[in-house]
């Protein structure tokens, strides 16, 4: 398929003064969380709230700080999400792609809206 990037938005929604980061992040339906380099955790004054171990694509584990909440905006889509703070690029997993109801689309490697509901985000609540 490849690799699909779109620009998303991020804001700390706890700090109104601080202006909204517009980022070409990197959707990756096999990863699970938002992950956010060092520098945007500092341009977002974000705190770090926990730490959690994570297994990394070679095996080993590490422990990485974890930040939240961010605001996400994706068209006429907004999430919430803690993110872990690693890496060079921002990193845009399966948990805040559900929450907004975002898909990838392979065809065209695009990061859409879901059209099964373009207007409103749809959920399935078990």
């Amino acid at each position: 398929m490849g690799l699909v990037f779109s620009e998303i938005q991020l804001r700390n929604p706890s700090k109104s003064n601080l202006q909204p980061i517009k980022v070409n992040a990197l959707a990756d339906s096999g990863a699970v969380h938002l992950c956010i380099p060092e520098h945007i955790k500092i341009q977002l004054q974000l705190d770090e709230v926990d730490q959690k171990e994570v297994t990394l694509a070679d095996g080993s584990r590490k422990l990485i700080g974890y930040v939240g909440s961010i605001e996400i905006k994706f068209k006429n889509r907004i999430g919430f999400s803690g993110a872990l703070v690693m890496g060079d690029q921002v990193l845009l997993g399966a948990i805040p792609m559900e929450d907004m109801d975002l898909i990838i689309i392979p065809s065209n490697r695009k990061l859409d809206v879901n059209p099964n509901s373009p207007n409103i985000a749809s959920s399935i609540v078990m």
